[in-house]
């Protein structure tokens, strides 16, 4: 078993007893369901086209950063430029929660991707009761079929759809209502990073599809690579997270990456 076998195993386990505490008619009576959400496509065009990550711990690294809160992380993202912010929901693997987005949905004007393993509607309108703006769908633990109707499900809520894609085979998930593809330069099965793979992908897809290289970003030089081989994305997180203040870290990027 892999460990993405594990996280949806783990993960159909929370989602049933989500359901037995929480309705779907609660979901649709909270504070932000029927809130405007925000562009992720627009926000990555005109700003920096970084999706900043807030993320405490992964499988593969263990804890990352568990010291610093998801407002303070945040702000500072969109006050140095972020095109949106990324926050974790999974709780057993990554150490996120909805609190996490909810702490931080009224303090700024840049997209939320609601970042988990998507693989039951319930979790779509958790989403939008929530404050997010984009959820992930990946296409490693997803048929087709379920992408384009969770992509349908998704707009009828009026949230926007990153589906993360890793090989070739996967190509076969993308629709043509996916508003964004992510190739995810890091295999789930293995955890290895290969940043060359992604760009061979990013090739295959249609010139009108906006992509994002998804993490396994490490320096600048990774950044530059992946921009000069036509990414309009990039979501990172671990990169600023291991440091002590993810926001400064994040600035001091920003900066190198337009002088």
């Amino acid at each position: 078993m892999t460990i993405l076998d594990k996280i949806i195993q783990t993960k159909k386990r929370e989602i049933s007893d989500s359901k037995s505490k929480i309705s779907l008619q609660q979901l649709k009576d909270s504070e932000f369901f029927e809130r405007k959400t925000i562009s992720l496509k627009e926000t990555v065009k005109s700003k920096s086209g970084i999706i900043a990550e807030f993320k405490r711990k992964s499988p593969s690294k263990g804890i990352i950063n568990d010291k610093v809160s998801p407002l303070d992380v945040a702000s500072a993202y969109e006050n140095f430029g972020a095109s949106a912010v990324s926050i974790l929901t999974d709780k057993d693997f990554f150490g996120g929660s909805f609190e996490d987005i909810l702490s931080v949905r009224k303090h700024i004007n840049i997209p939320i991707l609601r970042k988990d393993f998507m693989i039951d509607e319930y979790q779509f309108y958790e989403a939008k009761s929530i404050g997010a703006d984009v959820i992930l769908l990946i296409a490693a633990c997803l048929s087709p079929q379920q992408v384009q109707e969770f992509t349908q499900l998704s707009h009828k809520l009026g949230l926007e759809v990153l589906l993360e894609i890793h090989t070739e085979e996967e190509l076969k998930h993308l629709n043509s209502e996916v508003d964004l593809v992510g190739i995810n330069n890091r295999n789930l099965k293995d955890f290895k990073v290969d940043l060359q793979h992604s760009v061979n992908l990013n090739n295959q897809l249609p010139n009108d599809v906006l992509s994002v290289a998804e993490s396994g970003i490490y320096n600048i030089e990774d950044f530059n690579y992946l921009k000069e081989k036509g990414f309009d994305g990039f979501l990172m997180g671990e990169y600023f997270m291991k440091h002590e203040n993810p926001g400064n870290k994040f600035k001091e990027f920003t900066f190198n990456i337009t002088m």
